[in-house]
């Protein structure tokens, strides 16, 4: 299964969610993106299910010299959540990467203002809380989203991403109520290979998905 691009992705988790939602599992929903490539994936849940759509920015630690490949994340002021096994493997230390967290913090809390402004992040106590991406790799992103969503007192949690790497998920399983993942390829290397169209998207982007949403 290949997506055309990220709306795409999204309808197919739509269908899925709302499947859901027809059953009564999704009591109170509301959606948050992982920006930016979630965004554009969240859209057509948000407008499927009538829900709320709001960002969850998080950002992965990297390793040195290898940004792309995550130790550990970080989600809103959290302490950064790191991969201990990853950690010793690589022979690093929380020490040596402080200065890339840091680094990390300082650009999530650009992304915050940037997308959000004055407004208060929305209300999750009680709800149905759907965190949403493009696709998930390590997990890393995911789990530290995951944790922070748990922090602020949902009823229930789901994770749904469109495609993702088969021991990752199984790895988030206590971590959501609910996983859904239509695509779980054995031969899973990147998100990127399961998409025709997977170009960057910009700030502008985001709060054009959200300025949408809201005027709606």
């Amino acid at each position: 299964m290949h997506y055309r691009d990220r709306a795409e992705a999204g309808r197919k988790l739509a269908g899925l969610l709302s499947d859901l939602r027809d059953k009564g599992e999704l009591p109170d929903p509301v959606v948050l993106a992982l920006p930016r490539g979630g965004i554009a994936v969240a859209a057509p849940v948000a407008r499927a299910l009538d829900a709320p759509l709001d960002v969850l920015v998080v950002r992965k630690i990297g390793a040195p010299h290898h940004a792309e490949f995550a130790v550990g994340a970080l989600a809103a002021d959290d302490p950064p959540l790191f991969d201990s096994d990853t950690l010793d493997r690589l022979g690093l230390t929380e020490e040596r990467l402080r200065p890339t967290v840091e680094r990390e913090r300082a650009e999530l809390a650009r992304r915050e203002h940037r997308y959000r402004g004055d407004r208060p992040p929305p209300e999750l106590k009680g709800r149905t809380v759907i965190v949403v991406d493009d696709g998930l790799a390590t997990g890393a992103t995911a789990r530290a989203a995951l944790r922070h969503v748990w922090r602020r007192g949902p009823s229930r949690v789901v994770l749904a991403v469109p495609v993702g790497a088969p021991d990752s998920l199984d790895q988030l399983a206590n971590e959501a109520d609910v996983i859904v993942c239509p695509h779980r390829p054995a031969g899973f290397s990147a998100v990127g290979q399961w998409y025709a169209d997977f170009g960057q998207l910009t700030d502008a982007d985001v709060l054009d998905v959200l300025d949408a949403l809201h005027a709606r």
